[in-house]
């Protein structure tokens, strides 16, 4: 599924089954880390995978910390997302 924003993500149907995340850091309105945060705040617990054009050391370490599954610098090969994605859903 696809959606338009963290806060569509959000007001989604939460019976929709949900494996993995694909997050941009950059949004626009809530971040993906952002997300991610509140997603841990209220015990939802599914592996996150974000993709960034920003190079901040200090984000790629705090989205770690954070447990997500990889952090990817735009721009990378699409071969690399689905090794990410397979990880995160162990395969």
């Amino acid at each position: 599924m696809e959606y338009a924003s963290a806060e569509s993500f959000l007001g989604r149907d939460p019976e929709t089954s949900i494996d993995c995340l694909v997050l941009d850091i950059d949004l626009g309105g809530m971040s993906g880390i952002e997300l991610q945060r509140r997603l841990k705040g209220v015990g939802v617990r599914m592996p996150i995978i974000f993709i960034t054009a920003l190079e901040d050391t200090r984000l790629q370490t705090e989205t770690e910390h954070a447990g997500c599954i990889a952090y990817l610098r735009k721009p990378f090969a699409g071969s690399v997302l689905i090794d990410a994605v397979k990880k995160a859903l162990r395969l």
